[in-house]
């Protein structure tokens, strides 16, 4: 059986932190502030994946309480979900994200950030789309308070 979930993760721009985004750090004078490092990406595909086997959230996982994930990558946060999914007889089949975000330009960055998800979740990197849109300046994403990102995850459950 295939199922899917959707993830959805937003974290406010603050300076003195940098800016990672799918395991990526993207040159900027701000960054995402979070317990983790905040990496709003790679926390919306955690949640699509956890969504898709009815498993919580990522907070329920790995509560801002707790000191073991202060300022953790992202990156590792996700393959522990990844192991559970594996845990539960999942594979991940494939990822569709999408990063909002106002600034900076983030085209450059979005096949490194594919990649690096991929490796992470044990995928084809075809099996990874990773986009950027604008917010056209409206909300608090178009007056760069903050990034968003949503995902949607499919897995593969025997």
């Amino acid at each position: 059986m295939t199922r899917v979930g959707l993830g959805f993760d937003l974290h406010p721009l603050v300076r003195g932190r940098p800016l990672v985004l799918g395991g990526v750090t993207v040159p900027s004078e701000v960054g995402l502030g979070g317990h983790s490092d905040a990496d709003a990406l790679a926390h919306a595909v955690a949640d699509a994946l956890l969504g898709a086997l009815a498993l919580g959230d990522l907070g329920s996982h790995f509560p801002d309480t707790d000191p073991r994930w202060r300022g953790v990558s992202s990156l590792v946060l996700l393959g522990h979900v990844v192991e559970l999914v594996r845990q539960r007889g999942g594979r991940v089949v494939n990822v569709d994200a999408t990063v909002l975000a106002q600034a900076p330009r983030l085209a450059p960055f979005l096949p490194e950030m594919a990649k690096r998800l991929a490796d992470v979740l044990g995928i084809a990197g075809e099996a990874v789309s990773v986009k950027a849109k604008s917010p056209e300046g409206l909300g608090l994403l178009g007056r760069r308070e903050g990034v968003a990102a949503m995902a949607v995850a499919a897995v593969e459950t025997t």
